[in-house]
């Protein structure tokens, strides 16, 4: 089997499904000690900067995540290999994403009711394998199928040819495109805003 193919065959085995109850534990295990980085725990976009950062200590963030969990709120899509939780992108309607919301750069191109993915996150093992796209793919097909019309973001069209994985929990802009995403504002010509409208999509 050649390297596509067990790259293909890996793909395939992916499985995706909504933050749950059920599932917290294996959230807090794909995010670690650090909360995926510096005790972010997915918040940095639903908190205003204050709360944000006050929320870093005492598992202040976690905490908030769990009760938006325990709310029975949607949060985002996990990504699973063999049972073993490797993957995450934060889904919800943009109103819920308060900086998205006061973004000026980003702001609301319409009256549309979308739902956002602002974030990444994927377990360092298993990075540049092209698990973003599959996840983006899973995104789609849960939207679709619980009746989530507009998909949108906000990814980065890097600058420099290899960026830091750092600086890649935006997303990034090749990603969407090959999950079929497009353009539909450059107010920042980096950070275009993409979307994806799933009536174009047929399940099979």
């Amino acid at each position: 089997m050649t390297k596509e193919e067990k790259n293909s065959d890996f793909l395939n085995q992916l499985t995706f499904e909504p933050l749950t109850k059920a599932n917290w534990s294996q959230f807090e295990q794909l995010f670690g000690v650090k909360g995926a980085c510096g005790n972010c725990w997915c918040m940095y976009y639903r908190l205003n900067k204050s709360d944000f950062v006050e929320g870093k200590a005492d598992d202040g963030n976690k905490k908030a995540m769990k009760q938006i969990v325990w709310d029975n709120k949607p949060a985002g899509i996990l990504g699973f290999y063999q049972g073993q939780p490797i993957a995450w992108c934060a889904f919800a309607p943009r109103e819920d994403f308060i900086k998205l919301e006061k973004s000026r750069v980003h702001k609301r191109i319409d009256d549309k009711q979308v739902w956002s993915i602002p974030c990444f996150f994927i377990d360092k093992n298993f990075r540049r394998n092209g698990i973003s796209v599959a996840l983006l793919k899973g995104v789609i097909r849960y939207a679709k199928e619980n009746g989530i019309k507009i998909i949108e973001a906000y990814p980065t069209i890097p600058t420099q040819e290899n960026l830091p994985d750092a600086f890649a929990w935006i997303g990034l802009y090749k990603s969407f495109e090959r999950a079929g995403f497009e353009i539909v504002d450059r107010t920042s010509k980096n950070r275009p805003m993409v979307r994806f409208n799933t009536d174009n999509l047929m399940i099979r």
